[in-house]
């Protein structure tokens, strides 16, 4: 199986290397967070009581990188182009499993993922002020990391289903949107800061409880409950986005 998943990962990884440009069109909405909006942000955390510890930088570059992945579920319009194309059907026929078809497929993603995360936050740290602890930016990578695989095997199940880039990137917009502003990414959510209902709603969104974590490895917070929930979180969705990859992979490719 690990053989399998490792084909599978050469195969995308060769295609997505002969146009890299990805690597700078998927960084360039976060770097332009932190050029456009970053300054501003800096004069509101100094004057505005309610945003969680830390300066400006620690508080937007975490959240901007867990933004990369959260995109992560447009990887779905690559396997309709295979569909499309015919490239899916010669590997269906194959002796590959469908579960290595995934797993190969968002190893992929999630190495793509990681180099431009890492990009991000390279760029926060020479151009910035930007100040984090070596384990809490380890500990921010994987996180990020896995939260792409979460969401890439979400979006190849939703793509599968769907069988249309018509009615699939319409679809992930109108959930991506509210999650998005729900999670906190741009401006925290906190009880200083938003209202009640609000802040109830923000709750229930489990990004919420995944941007709070990656913000407190930033910021050095090793403590239990600053990591836990959202830890606990992020691995309980990826375990269910993974066996739902799988069983849309060996239903949709039978």
């Amino acid at each position: 199986m690990l053989r399998e998943i490792w084909l599978v990962f050469r195969r995308d990884s060769t295609i997505a290397l002969r146009n890299p440009a990805w690597i700078f069109i998927g960084i360039m909405q976060p770097v332009l967070y932190l050029v456009l909006f970053g300054p501003l942000m800096e004069r509101i955390v100094t004057s505005t009581p309610g945003f969680p510890p830390g300066n400006a930088w620690v508080i937007l570059t975490p959240a901007l990188i867990l933004q990369i992945a959260l995109f992560s579920m447009f990887s779905g319009i690559g396997i309709l182009v295979e569909l499309r194309n015919g490239s899916l059907e010669r590997l269906r026929v194959t002796p590959v499993r469908r579960i290595s078809l995934l797993l190969g497929k968002v190893a992929n993603n999630a190495v793509q993922l990681f180099f431009q995360a890492l990009l991000v936050l390279i760029i926060a740290l020479l151009a910035f002020d930007l100040s984090a602890p070596f384990a809490g930016v380890v500990l921010s990578l994987a996180i990020v990391v896995l939260m792409g695989i979460t969401l890439s095997s979400v979006g190849y199940a939703s793509a599968l289903m769907l069988k249309s880039e018509e009615a699939f990137i319409p679809a992930l917009n109108t959930i991506l949107l509210p999650v998005l502003l729900l999670s906190g990414i741009l401006i925290p959510i906190t009880t200083g800061l938003a209202p009640g209902w609000l802040y109830t709603i923000s709750r229930i969104n489990p990004f919420t409880h995944i941007v709070d974590a990656d913000r407190a490895a930033f910021r050095g917070d090793f403590a239990i409950d600053a990591l836990f929930t959202g830890v606990v979180v992020l691995a309980v969705m990826a375990v269910l986005a993974v066996f739902w990859g799988a069983r849309t992979f060996q239903r949709e490719n039978a």
